[in-house]
């Protein structure tokens, strides 16, 4: 009987022994694996962050290439979202070229080197006709603020969500366009790398890159941002020297001269 007990003991103890020598052997989830969030909690939590900034002010470089104009000026810019934007731009020696203010009902656009206004109803067209690109009012606001719209992804899952290295890969198929939406995001903070747009079956629509990014009120932001719209054969570099956001950026407006000409649009 004594024999029988101490060798049940043994055998309790072995396996015991075992299974902590097994679980210890066991490897723990990857950290990236932990923090993986499913699409409907990661496109809410990027458009959250886009909505986060409600001001935004920079200064830096812009170099525009498009059929009607090739130009590279010194800027600064700041915006209330979501209807206000204002633009100046600046030659060698910080000499004044132009200023510009933008809403989503009018625009003022005042050519500092002909001394000429330009004044209108903010539309596509105008914006085209103003910037040299063809950019909607909002996506001309993201543009500027580094940012994508997401909003229509909110309620959809994606066709395809990939993990490859650090970053999450999401695509997003448009059925009235035949367009395909591909979205690249960082695991870490959640910064957007790149987004295209992409037509069946494999022509570049438009393409957005962006790095050197900072965090601003637990945003993500970049210094570097570049907009290639290759339908429309137009390419948009800016350069960030600063940035400062949900900051008290006054009134977007600027004087305009008594002797300028004024044209309406």
């Amino acid at each position: 009987m004594k024999r029988t007990f101490i060798h049940a003991v043994i055998h309790l103890v072995i396996f015991i022994s075992i299974s902590i020598l097994f679980s210890s052997c066991v490897p723990s989830k990857p950290v990236d694996e932990e923090r993986i969030l499913p699409a409907d909690r990661l496109m809410k939590k990027l458009e959250a962050n886009r909505r986060k900034i409600k001001t935004f002010s920079g200064s830096g470089t812009i170099n525009l290439s498009s059929p009607q104009l090739t130009a590279k000026a010194s800027f600064q810019v700041s915006l209330k979202k979501p209807d206000s934007l204002k633009i100046s731009f600046y030659g060698p020696f910080g000499i004044d070229l132009a200023q510009s203010v933008a809403t989503r009902r009018d625009f003022i656009f005042y050519d500092v080197i002909n001394n000429r206004v330009f004044k209108g109803i903010t539309k596509d067209l105008s914006l085209k006709n103003i910037f040299k690109v063809d950019l909607t009012f909002d996506e001309l606001m993201d543009a500027f603020a580094g940012a994508v719209d997401l909003t229509d992804k909110l309620r959809r899952e994606p066709d395809e969500l990939l993990i490859r290295n650090d970053s999450y890969l999401l695509s997003y198929s448009e059925q009235i366009t035949g367009r395909k939406s591909l979205y690249e995001i960082l695991i870490d903070d959640l910064a957007i790398t790149k987004f295209s747009i992409i037509e069946q079956p494999r022509n570049l629509v438009l393409e957005g890159s962006y790095k050197d990014f900072e965090m601003f009120d637990d945003v993500p932001l970049p210094y570097k941002i570049n907009i290639n719209y290759k339908l429309m054969n137009q390419n948009i570099d800016i350069d960030y020297r600063s940035i400062r956001v949900n900051r008290d950026i006054g009134s977007l407006s600027f004087k305009i001269p008594e002797d300028a000409e004024i044209i309406e649009w």
